[in-house]
């Protein structure tokens, strides 16, 4: 039998805390936050399940996970659907035939086809040295000028012009009438919201649970008392940023109860203006097809923000110097803490979907206990 510590009651936290537990291991769960479910928290306001750190749509393709997380809730068919508000005007994202017939007048494919190549030209030839010309060589200066511009340069906080073309390897063109935004087999939110998922995954009685308490208050003695950590907190923070400091991007969410019944009109609405401070709006009665109290509704405006230590980091930046360090601290790591595991977005430096995060906890499970 080993004693567990995981640092951190998110969904890979949680999940290997489960099957430890399931094991026979010995497992102390500690969160720094005041609840559990790390950034999937949602917590229910006038009949409304409100995602606090903004909005989750699970999806993937993979069954084995799918089935996994059937386990601790039953999920609805919500279909990620988002609109795009520029200016007033409203566009069906991902770029579908909606879309084209709304920005040009285009019916047919062919004809979408042939306004996205000859706008296309303007990069003929030419190799995008930045994001925007990327952009604009994948699908024409128009798409790119009301509905990628804004909303990137917003969400990385700098112009387009400034972005590397990496940022955005490819772009979706879908030339169909379908708004679905993921092509994931199988898609949906928790009934009930995503803390129950976390809940049920922690109650066994060989976890203990505490919230509210910070890992690097007493992070010598938890090394010390425990066989192994599993840690999903940031890696460099881990070692007191020895390699130096990785970058994130943070997020500031801004959430009000309104007197109506029905905002927007949508669970999600993109601003892709410049002018507009935030990036979207999240209704989330419309996550649940109208679920909740009448003539209320709660709606969360979200702020993309520069990272500095002592935010919250949502979103790692992986550029080629930010990747290159956490190998450096991957390595570090193997050969300065072999009874520590880093797990999830942050431990592991990657941007993870949730099907993801299950997915990379399941394998570390299956390669810690051999299974």
């Amino acid at each position: 039998m080993t004693k567990y510590l995981v640092v951190g009651a998110g969904l890979f936290g949680a999940t290997f805390a489960h099957e430890a537990a399931k094991r026979g291991h010995q497992v102390k769960v500690i969160e720094k936050r005041d609840h559990l479910a790390g950034n999937i928290y949602t917590k229910e306001v006038y009949g409304i399940q409100v995602h606090q750190y903004g909005a989750h749509i699970f999806h993937t393709s993979n069954k084995e996970v799918w089935d996994y997380v059937q386990q601790f809730a039953e999920f609805n068919r919500y279909t990620n659907s988002p609109v795009a508000n520029f200016n007033g005007e409203i566009y069906n994202m991902p770029f579908n035939m909606n879309t084209f017939n709304k920005m040009w007048g285009v019916v047919t494919p062919k004809e979408a086809m042939a306004k996205i190549n000859e706008q296309r030209q303007e990069m003929a030839g030419k190799e995008p040295q930045n994001l925007e010309e990327q952009a604009i060589s994948l699908i024409g200066r128009d798409i790119y000028e009301k509905l990628v511009k804004g909303y990137t340069e917003k969400q990385w906080g700098r112009k387009a012009t400034e972005l590397p073309a990496f940022i955005i390897k490819r772009l979706p063109v879908r030339l169909t009438y379908d708004n679905n935004y993921f092509n994931d087999l199988y898609q949906g939110i928790p009934m009930g919201g995503y803390t129950q998922i976390v809940e049920k995954m922690l109650d066994n009685e060989n976890i203990a649970v505490e919230t509210g308490v910070d890992f690097f208050d007493k992070k010598d003695q938890y090394l010390k008392d425990f066989d192994k950590v599993v840690f999903t907190g940031m890696i460099d923070q881990f070692f007191d940023y020895k390699l130096g400091e990785l970058e994130y991007r943070s997020l500031r969410f801004e959430t009000e109860v309104l007197d109506e019944d029905n905002h927007q009109g949508n669970a999600v609405v993109n601003y892709t203006d410049a002018k507009t401070p935030y990036t979207r709006i999240i209704e989330h009665k419309h996550f649940e097809f109208g679920k909740g109290d009448q003539d209320k509704t709660v709606i969360t405006r979200e702020y993309p923000a520069d990272w500095k230590r002592g935010d919250e980091p949502y979103y790692p930046v992986n550029n080629k110097r930010n990747n290159d360090m956490y190998q450096a601290y991957k390595e570090y790591a193997q050969k300065n803490a072999a009874n520590v595991i880093f797990g999830g977005r942050l431990g592991q430096y990657k941007y993870y979907n949730m099907d993801q995060v299950i997915a990379a906890a399941l394998e570390t499970v299956k390669s810690e206990f051999k299974d």
